[in-house]
């Protein structure tokens, strides 16, 4: 008989918190490590964070080869899940107010729109948008 293990609630991850959470946990907060390590939250990884990533590897401004090539096993190793980019997402982010010129962070501001979830980030500009942040 499998375990049933109930979701409390959802939240997303920003792409230095999935780079620390894998390379370097020690600049992760105590309260997002807390949300990161509670079995009864499900912790979405977007797929912007991953395009992120390899544009910033491809560029030579990110040393982490690694993470890139090992993505979706990371992801899955560490028991969160991948968030597709759909229309609705593009739109979303298109239309946000530029308080944030990002276009990564843009997108993960309107995923967490609209799964009505909080992002796990640094990022204090992200709190212009009225997202919940956990850091």
């Amino acid at each position: 008989m499998s375990e049933v293990v109930r979701v409390r609630r959802n939240v997303l991850l920003d792409t230095h918190v999935l780079l620390w959470w894998v390379g370097a946990p020690d600049k992760i907060t105590q309260a997002a490590s807390k949300v990161l390590r509670d079995p009864e939250v499900r912790v979405y990884v977007s797929a912007a964070v991953a395009w992120e990533m390899a544009i910033k590897v491809n560029l030579g401004k990110l040393a982490a080869d690694e993470v890139v090539a090992g993505f979706s096993g990371i992801v899955q190793a560490k028991g969160f899940y991948r968030l597709a980019i759909s229309t609705a997402h593009a739109l979303r982010a298109g239309l946000l107010p530029l308080h944030h010129t990002d276009s990564f962070d843009r997108m993960l501001i309107a995923q967490a729109q609209a799964l009505n979830c909080p992002i796990v980030s640094a990022d204090a500009r992200l709190d212009h948008y009225g997202v919940r942040r956990i850091w």
